[in-house]
């Protein structure tokens, strides 16, 4: 499969509560270093004619605002948690400018937790200033193509939950699993670069830790990987990153990535 060459942005790498934690005092969370500072996990994938978004957490229009973005052509959504979809109402500056609404990618069931989040702007009585959503089934066993970037979803699981992961050419990115189906882990080999996340040393429920990231790393034999969703408890971001194996490396907000293309 052909695809497009690919500028990623990481919006943020944070987990749910953000990096530093409100009320903390730990020394991540006090940190003076900038690779410390973790806003809510998302990505920015832009090709020459097309422009996405992988997840709208309650940052995203600061993510919007500090990255610039005048035109956005859709929104992919990993799962229903707030941290990863409560930012959806901002997608009123785009509808303003644009007159249009937004695509955003989900499966069906996170598509319910959107009409739970964002209710109002599904009443069939609107009224002018309310977000547009176009709703945009994904089906984890088919391939979508938005704009001109093919998408591969992958299927991974957050302890009982399904999460969608995604392939962008020789680019996977995946956040909170703690499990892949080997049958999904096919989809993920051959990757040039994997992001996958990293929660903390420590095991976790729902979210590999460190060790269990580079695990899968080195199992799907990925020459280039990145940890994302990164809790405060991971540890110094400086700190952490020597500790690393060559070729695994810790996100950062702000980080840019440049993915060749590919053709058939």
């Amino acid at each position: 499969m052909s695809y497009p060459a690919l500028t990623i942005t990481f919006l943020g790498t944070g987990t749910s509560s953000g990096v530093p934690m409100i009320t903390c005092e730990c020394p991540v969370c006090t940190s003076n270093d900038k690779k410390d500072n973790r806003l809510r996990s998302s990505i920015l994938v832009q090709s020459e004619k097309t422009t996405l978004v992988v997840d709208s957490g309650p940052d995203f229009r600061y993510q919007m605002l500090r990255e610039k973005v005048k035109h956005l052509d859709a929104i992919l959504l990993t799962h229903s948690h707030k941290d990863h979809l409560g930012g959806l109402d901002d997608v009123r500056a785009f509808n303003f400018f644009s007159r249009q609404p937004m695509n955003v990618y989900a499966t069906e069931f996170t598509q319910e937790a959107i009409v739970r989040e964002i209710p109002y702007a599904f009443y069939e009585a609107r009224y002018p200033g309310l977000p547009e959503v176009k709703l945009n089934t994904i089906n984890s066993s088919f391939p979508f193509v938005v704009g001109d970037i093919p998408v591969t979803p992958i299927l991974v699981w957050h302890l009982k939950m399904p999460v969608l992961g995604f392939r962008f050419g020789a680019f996977t990115y995946i956040t909170d699993a703690n499990r892949i189906d080997e049958e999904e882990k096919e989809k993920i080999k051959g990757s040039e670069i994997l992001v996958v996340n990293a929660l903390r040393k420590e095991q976790h429920i729902s979210h590999f830790s460190l060790s269990e990231a580079i695990s899968l790393t080195q199992e799907l034999q990925i020459p280039e990987a990145y940890f994302t969703h990164i809790s405060h408890q991971l540890g110094k971001h400086e700190d952490v990153s020597n500790e690393l194996p060559p070729g695994i490396m810790l996100a950062y907000d702000g980080l840019r990535l440049h993915i060749p293309g590919s053709k058939d």
